[in-house]
């Protein structure tokens, strides 16, 4: 199922279709991570990466890439779902920080507000594009950081960025 038909469902059923949507895509499933929980208005969803055979490093700790893979995605997929309108939504930029070794199963929380929503809805019919970005915690189960992921968003109106991009390419300003 397409993210956009996400919003022809009942809204009791789109929570599930979008964790069962991450957790059988094959690029997410590599990363050993699992979506446990999306809240019914898709604002909040939790993913879990365990210590397991397939994400543990050569020292035995949770590998780097599994940490930075179940990050990849999630803000884009809370967005395109609750935005309710034609847009286009990439990763443009992210770093990580190690804080300490995970030896254990990790967790990371992705939030956004509806007034975080109603604020990207008022940039695009202003500005047309944005960018945003967004923390994202890796916490073991004592609360305790091990992780920090920053994803940068970018976001534009698609029909803006369909004609601007058609202009830069006419001009051969490859953006």
């Amino acid at each position: 199922m397409k993210l956009s038909q996400l919003s022809r469902l009942p809204l009791r059923w789109q929570a599930r279709a979008m964790r069962t949507g991450f957790n059988l895509h094959p690029a997410f499933r590599a990363t050993g991570g699992r979506v446990v929980y999306v809240a019914p208005d898709l604002l909040h969803i939790r993913v879990r990466l365990a210590l397991t055979r397939r994400t543990r490093n050569i020292v035995g700790s949770l590998y780097g890439g599994s940490l930075f893979a179940i990050t990849d995605g999630v803000h884009i997929g809370m967005l395109m779902a609750r935005l309710g309108r034609d847009a286009i939504i990439w990763d443009k930029a992210a770093t990580i920080r190690y804080r300490k070794p995970a030896f254990c199963t990790l967790t990371a929380d992705f939030v956004l507000s509806e007034a975080e929503l109603q604020d990207i809805r008022d940039t695009l019919d202003r500005d047309h594009e944005t960018e945003r970005t967004y923390p994202v915690l890796l916490k073991g189960p004592d609360g305790a950081v091990h992780t920090e992921v920053q994803r940068t968003i970018y976001l534009a109106d698609k029909a803006w960025y369909k004609h601007h991009k058609l202009r830069s390419d006419a001009a051969g300003d490859h953006a």
